[in-house]
């Protein structure tokens, strides 16, 4: 098996806790290097710019871009005209236009851009879509409630234009949802933004959904205590599934079903590999589209100033 020399751009929270560990475990890969200006990883060559590493280290193959999705544009090109394969941390980029920018340099150089979605690869996902698949769909409730304070503490990118706010984890709702499900489009969009902020804290979006009744969504980021990441689907014949813990747990008919362990990072470097071996593409714009949307169609409301 072919060995790919990878670095990682940006290191911060989900890197050491994901990117890192399902790097280890992969043998298609061995982690070479970092670029970061103020965090490093123990083991690796560490730089301060992607620039001063690319110089120093010709012999990377691949490129992790891992910064805030303000930035990744800038560093993905610069990577992809050096003629490395990018993974890109989801959402891909801050604009959809950037994405398909990237998506032309690297059909262009000839080499791998996979934009990725990890809560796709989460254990009861291809199970779920099974079951959509089988079935006509009638009502589909999307409840994605979780605390910003544990999940991002300090983070000020995250409430900036172009850092999403609550769609940050809300758009791994929509990853799961436009995978599994078929087509539909924003048709409401209600989002809270801190009076004190630039991005929203809580979203409330309607949706029509090829076939079904209703279809909503509820993202919220100051839900305290028990954390709520789940999807709920009712078929025409009175079937139900729910997807919980965001695509970790599955019900059908209120029956657990049994899963395997969760290796979401895991599967995405199977599948970089995968894409790096073929010299294939895979870049799904579809869940930032529908973040985009709803940013088009959004009635702004303003809510109580978030402080840390």
């Amino acid at each position: 098996m072919a060995v790919s020399k990878i670095a990682i751009v940006g290191v911060g929270k989900i890197v050491r806790d994901e990117h890192v560990p399902a790097l280890a475990a992969n043998p298609a890969f061995k982690l070479a290097a970092t670029a970061s200006p103020r965090s490093t990883l123990e083991g690796v060559d560490n730089y301060t710019s992607l620039d001063d590493l690319l110089v120093a280290r010709p012999d990377i193959e691949a490129v992790a871009v891992c910064t805030p999705p303000q930035v990744r544009h800038v560093i993905a090109r610069t990577a992809l005209l050096a003629g490395k394969h990018v993974l890109l941390e989801k959402p891909p980029g801050a604009t959809v236009s950037e994405v398909e920018n990237l998506r032309a340099l690297a059909v262009d150089k000839g080499v791998s851009l996979y934009a990725t979605w990890h809560s796709r690869h989460a254990p009861a996902v291809a199970q779920a879509k099974a079951w959509v698949e089988a079935h006509v769909i009638a009502k589909v409730e999307i409840v994605w409630r979780e605390d910003v304070r544990l999940w991002h503490p300090g983070q000020a990118w995250i409430w900036e234009a172009g850092g999403l706010g609550v769609f940050d984890p809300g758009i791994n709702a929509l990853s799961i949802a436009t995978l599994i499900l078929p087509p539909f489009f924003i048709t409401a969009s209600d989002l809270s933004f801190p009076a004190n902020r630039q991005a929203p804290i809580a979203a409330k979006l309607e949706f029509n959904l090829q076939g079904a009744d209703a279809m909503t969504a509820d993202f919220d980021w100051r839900q305290q205590g028990p954390q709520t990441w789940d999807i709920r689907i009712e078929a025409k014949d009175g079937a139900r599934l729910r997807l919980s813990l965001g695509g970790a747990e599955l019900e059908i008919d209120g029956a657990p079903v049994a899963q395997t362990e969760a290796r979401e990072y895991g599967g995405i470097y199977d599948r970089f590999a995968d894409l790096i071996a073929t010299k294939a593409h895979d870049v799904d714009v579809r869940p930032l589209v529908q973040v985009a949307d709803a940013f088009l169609l959004g009635q702004r409301l303003t809510v109580e100033p978030f402080h840390d």
